[in-house]
C-alpha cells in the first residue's frame, strides 16, 4: 500500500491519481469470491467493485496513519475505532458524489 501512495504522489507526471489507482488495484486488493460466481449480476458486481476501490482510494489517502505504529497501540487499546469508521463514511459520500 505505501507502494501504491508513493505511486500516487508522481500523479502530475503519471496522471495516476489515488482514485485512478483505487480503481485499477481495488479488484486485485480486496478480491471478492461472491463477485467471482456466477450468483452476481453485472450491475451488483459493478457496485461492489465500485465499494472496494472507495475503501482502497480511504487506505492510500491515509496509508502513514494506517499502516503507523501509533494507531496499533491505539486499536489494541481499543480507543479511536469509531472516528475511523465515520471517515471511511465520510469518504464513501465523497467518492459517491464525484
Amino acid at each position: 500500500m505505501r507502494h501504491l501512495a508513493r505511486l500516487a504522489d508522481y500523479c502530475s507526471i503519471t496522471n495516476m491519481h489515488t482514485k485512478n489507482l483505487a480503481i485499477v488495484w481495488a479488484p486485485n486488493l480486496l478480491r471478492s469470491k461472491q463477485i467471482e460466481s456466477a450468483c452476481f449480476s453485472g450491475t451488483a458486481a459493478f457496485m461492489e467493485v465500485r465499494i472496494q476501490s472507495v475503501v482502497v482510494e480511504f487506505i492510500l489517502n491515509h496509508v502513514d496513519v494506517l499502516f503507523s505504529s501509533k494507531l496499533s497501540s491505539v486499536i489494541r487499546d481499543g480507543a479511536g475505532v469509531s472516528s475511523g469508521l465515520a471517515s471511511l463514511r465520510q469518504e464513501q459520500q465523497r467518492s459517491a458524489a464525484a
